[in-house]
């Protein structure tokens, strides 16, 4: 298992994307296998390195889990499909403002991107991103998974879980997938940290009770189908990694750490993980959050006229699941990372807190509770 190295590498090798493609034009971008991982086989450490450096130089890594089937990714994409094919007002039912947005259903034009002009401007032209104006039109879907602490300095809103009246399946299969997806991120978390050099165990303890969310976004094409119209601003993910399978709809794009733009592909039966901010954190900024957006181009269009000819409904949907450092637990640069200019730039911090100044940025910042 070839380290993976900055340099003329990238500008081909991590030129991969978001829809279903044959292995074979996976050029240079590996497929990380977690078997070796899971029953500790000869080689994992490899495996654990190839991670590591991966989500150092790209930002991400594709990795296939033999615990996730492609016919759970394909279920769980029919049902939301379907969520999202609903009239408005039936979605609105599942909104939940008063509490914002922190369960149930997010309407489109309400999540804004941060402003990272800073981050556009010191790009090269070529590399920018598409611009945008105002709130993302996109809808999405926030359901809890996994165990929550039970003494914690920033207790979650305690608000059950909304269930759509017309999916009976709507629990299981939301659990099953949102399950699946943590045990693959938290095999990730643990293999980049192992990579890193750090003991086995180390970094997916951190996300040990943490407060995960699956989140599926829906971006309505049969509205919104113009060329270049942005349905995920520009911006990074506040949380530990983000995983999900493959969409139907291609049209995500992420930064490498050169700041090259590249349109990413994922092989069907794998999953796509990306690196975010806590991540950054806790290396001190050796593995950097992934920039990436979601638009409208060419490719897209021509995945519109398929789903026609086959009846499909036209929303994308991501399959994705948000990973968390557990609230409780200090962000801080880690072991050789915690270097005096790191621990300035990342100072100690409550993950909850940073979750908190996060979300007030994107205008979902949850109500105070005094």
């Amino acid at each position: 298992s070839a380290r993976v190295s900055s340099g003329p590498w990238l500008s081909l090798s991590c030129e991969v994307t978001d829809w279903f493609w044959p292995e074979s034009t996976m050029e240079g971008i590996p497929i990380v296998e977690l078997n070796r991982y899971l029953n500790t086989e000869e080689g994992y450490l490899a495996d654990c390195k190839q991670i590591a450096d991966l989500l150092r130089d790209c930002g991400i890594c594709i990795i296939r889990d033999p615990r996730v089937s492609e016919a759970e990714n394909e279920v769980f994409l029919n049902m939301m499909e379907k969520y999202y094919d609903q009239p408005d007002e039936l979605k609105l039912k599942d909104a939940r403002p008063e509490l914002s947005y922190q369960v149930g259903s997010t309407p489109e034009f309400t999540e804004i991107a941060r402003n990272n002009d800073d981050i556009i401007s010191a790009l090269a032209p070529e590399e920018r991103p598409h611009k945008i104006d105002g709130a993302d039109p996109k809808w999405r879907f926030f359901w809890r998974v996994g165990e929550r602490p039970q003494e914690t300095k920033f207790p979650e809103l305690n608000a059950p879980q909304v269930i759509p009246e017309a999916f009976p399946e709507w629990e299981g299969i939301m659990n099953n997938w949102g399950t699946k997806m943590i045990d693959a991120v938290t095999a990730v978390s643990d293999m980049c940290g192992i990579g890193l050099g750090f003991e086995k165990g180390k970094f997916a303890s951190f996300m040990h009770r943490g407060p995960h969310l699956l989140a599926p976004t829906g971006s309505n094409l049969g509205k919104y189908n113009a060329l270049g119209t942005v349905f995920a601003g520009f911006h990074y993910d506040l949380n530990m990694f983000t995983i999900h399978g493959a969409s139907r709809f291609p049209g995500l794009y992420v930064w490498l750490r050169s700041g090259k733009k590249v349109l990413v592909r994922v092989p069907k039966g794998c999953l796509l993980v990306q690196a975010g901010k806590q991540i950054q954190w806790m290396t001190g900024g050796h593995i950097s959050c992934g920039y990436h957006e979601v638009v409208v181009i060419p490719e897209t269009l021509d995945a519109i006229e398929r789903a026609k000819t086959e009846g499909r409904p036209l929303w994308r949907v991501s399959t994705t699941l948000f990973s968390h450092v557990a609230s409780d637990v200090v962000l801080e640069p880690q072991g050789p990372f915690a270097t005096e200019e790191a621990l300035r730039q990342f100072p100690p911090t409550f993950a909850g807190k940073q979750v908190q100044d996060e979300l007030d940025e994107i205008n979902l910042a949850p109500p105070q509770v005094n």
